[in-house]
């Protein structure tokens, strides 16, 4: 027989165990048997695992990399931060601090491509931290999320048309989609500005204070609320290298992420269809002759 890790009782199955029956034929009605209860004590309920075979619709799951994507999505596409340089409009390329970026732009003060030319004027993000937030909802337990966000599907293969639903007035029923409340997060980037000259970090700078306090990312996917407190600008001057203008800040980011793990598809409702209602009348009549 095999042997099943012990694990500490929670506080429903201690609470239950102290309770005794007034009845004892009937038993405890507090007492739940549950006989599809697992030995790791979450509660596997089978009707709510509903097969998604042949649907299109996959799985949701927003991630950190869905957050870091819409941070430059919104610096490339909105923002579009440009300089001018010897007459030309420049765009401003933007770079993510990898551990290697960073330790070279540490080391030398600023970034070289793969040529060894220092590349300036030049953007660099790089996330510091990512923390809880526990103000806004939280889905409880994620043995066993409580809360969930649901959509109607458009079209159910349940609903296949045939005469006996016709002639019964049956109810179609309806398919909907469950989604589980995500873990709210703060997300906090870095991000160094580096130009040749004040004039261009100044266009930089205000085109990112502009956009602040909005929420960036791409309309067809992901959108957070990011904010930008502070701008400190330096100019360095030294012998032997070009001349450097930076500037530094910190982007705030108030995210969310559902996670693609096998906790929550083991764990989570997925789909669930409405109950379909058959409406039966009755008819009498006086004479039994009458019926045909």
């Amino acid at each position: 027989m095999a042997d099943f890790k012990p694990y500490p009782k929670k506080q429903v199955e201690i609470s239950k165990g102290l309770q005794t029956a007034f009845d004892t034929e009937r038993g405890n009605p507090n007492k739940d048997v549950n006989p599809n209860k697992s030995q790791t004590g979450i509660e596997f309920n089978r009707s709510t695992k509903i097969s998604q075979k042949g649907d299109t619709s996959k799985t949701f799951s927003v991630g950190l990399k869905d957050i870091d994507e819409a941070v430059f999505y919104y610096f490339n596409n909105v923002i579009q931060p440009f300089v001018y340089q010897n007459g030309e409009r420049r765009t401003v390329p933007i770079i993510y601090g990898n551990p290697e970026r960073w330790k070279s732009y540490q080391r030398d003060g600023y970034y070289r491509d793969k040529g060894g030319s220092v590349m300036l004027p030049i953007i660099i993000i790089k996330r510091d931290s990512i923390e809880k937030d526990r103000s806004t909802y939280n889905k409880l337990d994620s043995n066993s999320p409580n809360l969930y966000g649901t959509f109607q599907q458009g079209f159910n293969a349940k609903n296949s048309y045939n005469n006996f639903n016709l002639l019964n007035n049956r109810t179609p029923t309806k398919q909907f989609n469950t989604i589980v409340v995500p873990d709210y997060l703060n997300v906090t980037y870095s991000c160094i500005v580096q130009t040749y000259y004040m004039e261009q970090l100044n266009n930089i700078i205000e085109a990112v204070e502009y956009a602040s306090d909005s929420y960036w990312g791409d309309p067809e996917r992901f959108k957070f609320n990011t904010r930008v407190n502070s701008f400190s600008t330096a100019a360095e001057m030294t012998a032997g290298k070009d001349r450097l203008v930076k500037s530094a800040f910190d982007i705030n980011l108030r995210g969310y992420i559902i996670p693609d793990v096998m906790q929550k598809d083991l764990n989570s409702i997925k789909k669930l269809n409405s109950r379909s209602k058959i409406h039966i009348t009755t008819e009498t009549t006086g004479n039994i002759n009458e019926i045909p």
